[in-house]
């Protein structure tokens, strides 16, 4: 179950980063600006998808806790 749990977190933060990523993506796109509230919601999105990574113990280049 512990691990499942763990799986899931890990699910989550890279869905999280990925819907920012795409939000920001989108908005530029569609001629949004910087300060556009998609390109901030997206950042915002991709940031706590990071956060949730980094607090799991994903780091880049490394296996992970």
């Amino acid at each position: 179950m512990e691990r499942a749990l763990a799986a899931t977190g890990l699910v989550l933060g890279f869905a999280l980063c990925l819907i920012g990523v795409a939000m920001v993506v989108s908005t530029v796109a569609r001629g949004g600006g910087p300060l556009a509230f998609g390109v901030v919601v997206g950042v915002l999105f991709a940031l706590a998808g990071a956060g949730r990574l980094y607090l799991a113990g994903v780091r880049p280049g490394g296996a992970g806790r």
